[in-house]
């Protein structure tokens, strides 16, 4: 099949976003009864995923500033996992700052997701459950609830110019010289390629995250060196497969990060995004070959390469500032680009409305999971 052009790319977002209405929260939507077995329980709003689980939880009320403590029944599978329902959103955040709702972004990233998730599982493990009818592009995500290790593991394979507090690329042109525990040389050039894929660990925050050095995770007691030498390893390792296959698919793995956990059985998975456009960068490889070549050659004076990534989108955002209708667009087209350009095939979206797809999700989660 052949795949959307830009024009008809277009053309779809233009259509969701004419027929545009309230879009109800996961609350409202819980709040509502219509999955009788969750009437009662409380969402855990997340920046863009939310999540529903049984036991203790707390979160900061963005509207407020208030911490808000809850504790939900248990939530468990039929075998006595412990359940994490998870919903995607199609909210975008950048800098700390929701900047609003992308057309089509939840499931985009969902099938991006998907894909990578399998290719990965025996590299990384994952906590995720096959649920029977759930589409790739499904925004609703059954897993188990891990005990989390509180760390994104971040790893990067070149200097990718970035806005974002916590890169080494903003850390790097202030003058620093060394970066999570590594030494960085002098004649990093801005979007090139670093020595060899860094580790370069961040604390996880609901407000701001600081990217730290390994010994202070494990001084902070964030994780133990075991912990973080398996999912370090794993995730290098998982690193390479991924580079190998987007260089068949035209595409250069420029950095990326992941969560973990550990589960019922006491082993580190994976959990939440798996190198996905949000979570990951990818830069065309021929394009990316001929600006090195006219770099090096004295034509241009620094690289740009096409991304696939939020980065595109940090690029429109100003102050607290939420995104226009034309930038909404535009984001929502560089999404669809680059999913067709990942996986060699047409993307086709889902046209129900997002209470559709999020009820008919969940039910088939209760039906085949739940006690």
């Amino acid at each position: 099949m052949i795949p959307l052009t830009r024009h008809g790319v277009e053309g779809l977002v233009d259509t969701y976003m004419s027929k545009e209405d309230k879009i109800y929260s996961t609350q409202e939507i819980i709040d509502s009864g219509v999955v009788p077995r969750l009437k009662g329980f409380r969402v855990k709003p997340g920046k863009v995923s939310d999540s529903i689980f049984g036991g203790r939880f707390s979160y900061t009320d963005k509207s407020t500033g208030k911490i808000v403590e809850y504790e939900n029944p248990p939530l468990e599978t039929t075998e006595g996992t412990p359940l994490r329902i998870m919903i995607r959103t199609q909210r975008i955040s950048t800098h700390d700052i929701n900047r609003g709702e992308i057309p089509f972004k939840d499931q985009i990233l969902a099938t991006n997701h998907n894909y990578m998730r399998r290719m990965l599982s025996s590299a990384i493990g994952t906590s995720q459950f096959e649920v029977d009818g759930l589409r790739d592009s499904s925004i609703v995500v059954a897993a188990e609830n891990l005990t989390q290790i509180p760390f994104e593991n971040v790893l990067r394979a070149y200097m990718a110019k970035s806005s974002t507090s916590t890169s080494l690329y903003q850390h790097f042109i202030k003058g620093g010289r060394e970066f999570c525990g590594h030494a960085l040389p002098d004649n990093l050039i801005t979007n090139g390629p670093l020595p060899y894929i860094m580790d370069t660990p961040s604390t996880k925050s609901e407000e701001h995250d600081e990217s730290i050095s390994p010994e202070k995770l494990f001084k902070m007691g964030i994780c133990t060196l075991q912990q973080y030498v398996q999912i370090r390893n794993s995730s290098v390792f998982a690193f390479g497969m991924v580079s190998q296959f987007l260089r068949e698919r035209g595409l250069i793995a420029v950095d990326t990060k992941t969560e973990h956990g550990i589960n019922r059985k006491g082993e580190i998975v994976s959990q939440d995004e798996i190198w996905t456009m949000d979570s990951s960068r990818f830069w065309l490889l021929n394009e990316y070959n001929d600006q090195m070549r006219r770099l090096s050659a004295g034509k241009i004076k620094e690289l740009d390469p096409r991304s696939y990534s939020k980065e595109f989108a940090r690029g429109f955002s100003k102050g607290d500032q939420g995104y226009t209708d034309e930038q909404r667009i535009q984001i929502a087209v560089r999404y669809f680009e680059g999913i067709q350009h990942l996986l060699g095939k047409r993307f086709e979206p889902d046209m129900r409305s997002n209470e559709e797809r999020v009820v008919s999700g969940i039910e088939k989660i209760v039906k085949q999971l739940l006690a």
